[in-house]
């Protein structure tokens, strides 16, 4: 079955809003894995706009009470410590998550809007290191790449555990065209082509970036996706029908998508 992970980041920021502690990060991961998330995925960026680095651990013991659960952390190992973001190495040595994701980036940049350059030599040596880094800390590492064939060749040989594929221009398509409209259809068709490739070269596929209730059970007719990290539409539909039902839903399509 596909594994849904609930990305809090955006509870983290709506409490950041107003300071103080409302809503509280720790107890909508609770309500998330009571609904049947599988797992917890944050983001922590150097301007702690959203989760900080004490939610990370706090996270980190709430995901310990749930065997078979996992904690996804994901972050740009390029990014320098700062003011209370003390860096992804140190988050991760310090919390041992069971999946690091690793994301090009920039500072202040809004939101993760493309997968790394791996056919750029500078970039496949600095990652292979910090893919080999987070892996000597426990981590299973996750790169998160754009569904080009290329990108996943190059993946394999920094000796990535998985690829998480950015899956904005698949959510494009079916927002802008329909579902079921050729031109979603031959979006849909090249990450399916994309994650066979993983698949038989070795790796692991995630995916995630505007996953929602109108379009993930139609992604995951693609074979071979290990686990889908939603927030942002995740948040939005729970202020509509509340956290518990949102999860509830997507984790339905997840199930009966196996």
């Amino acid at each position: 079955m596909t594994a849904l992970s609930v990305n809090v980041n955006k509870v983290a920021w709506l409490r950041n809003a107003r300071g103080g502690a409302r809503p509280d990060v720790v107890a909508s991961a609770r309500i998330a894995f009571a609904a049947g998330a599988s797992g917890i995925t944050v983001h922590p960026r150097p301007d702690e706009r959203h989760i900080r680095a004490a939610d990370v651990h706090a996270l980190r013991d709430l995901v310990a009470q749930h065997p078979g659960a996992e904690f996804n952390i994901e972050g740009n190992p390029r990014a320098a410590a700062r003011g209370g973001y003390p860096g992804l190495d140190a988050l991760v040595e310090a919390v041992r998550p069971h999946q690091c994701t690793l994301v090009p980036d920039a500072d202040g940049q809004l939101t993760s809007d493309h997968g790394w350059d791996l056919t750029a030599c500078a970039n496949r040596a600095s990652v292979a290191e910090a893919v080999a880094r987070y892996q000597a800390m426990g981590a299973r590492v996750s790169l998160f790449v754009d569904p080009q064939p290329g990108q996943l060749v190059a993946a394999t040989s920094v000796g990535a555990d998985r690829v998480e594929l950015y899956t904005g221009p698949y959510a494009d398509a079916v927002a802008r065209h329909g579902l079921r409209a050729a031109e979603a259809d031959a979006c849909w068709a090249a990450y399916r082509r994309c994650a066979a490739e993983a698949n038989q070269a070795g790796l692991g596929v995630n995916a995630g970036h505007d996953l929602d209730l109108v379009n993930l059970a139609r992604f995951l007719e693609i074979d071979g996706i290990a686990e889908v990290s939603i927030g942002h539409a995740l948040i939005a539909d729970a202020l509509e029908m509340g956290l518990a039902e949102a999860v509830r839903r997507y984790a339905r399509i997840c199930r009966e998508a196996s």
